[in-house]
């Protein structure tokens, strides 16, 4: 069975993040630092956000996959 998590560009995630409050803070490299609150997001700045590491980027967000997919197509 395939994993539910979709492969996207950074710029996808980082719009569906800033929907849910989250801004930048820096960049150090290829990856970008966006915070909310007391929460802390690293988005790694490559072509593709791997499946299994935008999983762990919204475990870190405190996002569920139902909630942020409604980030992503608002």
């Amino acid at each position: 069975m395939g994993s539910k998590y979709p492969v996207l560009k950074p710029q996808e995630v980082i719009s569906a993040l800033s929907k849910a409050g989250f801004v930048f803070q820096k960049q150090r490299g290829s990856h970008a630092k966006y915070t909310s609150g007391s929460k802390t997001v690293i988005i790694p700045m490559h072509d593709e956000i791997a499946k299994g590491t935008l999983k762990s980027i919204l475990a870190q967000a405190g996002i569920e996959l139902d909630q942020f997919s409604e980030l992503l197509h608002s």
